[in-house]
């Protein structure tokens, strides 16, 4: 029987309490991430970074689960109204498990979290076992998680490409994203550009790094921008997805949460 009442708002949260199996304790999500992944009676309550403070204490929930800097204000607002919340700053791939692990016991289901990042942890030390040691083998990768201006992806992102066998050397890990010029993308000269817009009402165009007029000629994927720019267990699919589009490596069907 569901008793816990969610309100998640924030996409990692959502998607978390998805994989731990707990969708219908979901009462309330904003408009921002993917919708399947909450429960048949959540209700939308805004969006990402201005969700409704009314609606959610109307929802009454047990807890609320926010993530990132740029909602510390709406965590202490809804404090202040006396409920309970759970916030979370994730900055590297270590973070990412622990945060799995805080949700499942947020939301009731402690067993789950830490079985869920047990996977994962699991999961990622598959791929790093399956993927080159040799830092002569592994390549630069460019990752961009906006376009307009360009931005390097930085948080966990350099840490999800080197578990996949590359190397991101234009924010160090744990630093926040930042926009990048053509001089230091030519500089560095990557073998593979991945782009992750985040939070984009489009996808990008695989041609827009090449309409740039840079001097560089990497390699262009595009990648669903949840799988990079998401502190859940997606982020693990999307080294997967980077350990094929960089090395040809699967390792999807060992895999299994």
């Amino acid at each position: 029987m569901v008793t816990e009442r969610v309100v998640s708002l924030a996409p990692s949260a959502t998607a978390t309490v998805s994989a731990l199996g707990a969708s219908e304790a979901l009462v309330g999500v904003t408009h921002a991430g993917d919708r399947s992944d909450a429960g048949s009676r959540a209700a939308v309550v805004g969006g990402w970074p201005n969700p409704d403070l009314d609606a959610v204490e109307g929802l009454e929930p047990t807890v609320v689960l926010t993530c990132d800097p740029l909602q510390r204000e709406t965590a202490d607002a809804l404090r202040d109204r006396g409920l309970r919340v759970v916030h979370a700053e994730p900055t590297r791939l270590a973070d990412v498990f622990e945060y799995v692990a805080d949700v499942g016991a947020a939301v009731g289901r402690r067993d789950a979290g830490e079985r869920v990042a047990s996977d994962l942890r699991d999961r990622v030390d598959r791929i790093r076992a399956a993927v080159p040691d040799d830092p002569a083998e592994r390549p630069v990768v460019y990752a961009e998680e906006w376009g307009e201006p360009p931005m390097a992806a930085g948080n966990w992102v350099p840490d999800a490409v080197a578990a996949a066998g590359g190397r991101c050397p234009f924010v160090p890990a744990g630093e926040r994203s930042r926009e990048v010029d053509a001089a230091t993308v030519e500089r560095v000269d990557p073998d593979h550009a991945v782009l992750h817009w985040c939070g984009a009402d489009r996808e990008p165009d695989r041609d827009a790094v090449a309409d740039r007029d840079w001097d560089i000629d990497p390699a262009v994927h595009v990648i669903d921008d949840s799988l990079l720019n998401q502190p859940s267990p997606r982020l693990v699919d999307g080294i997967e997805a980077l350990a094929g589009l960089l090395h040809g490596v699967d390792v999807t069907e060992q895999s299994a949460l």
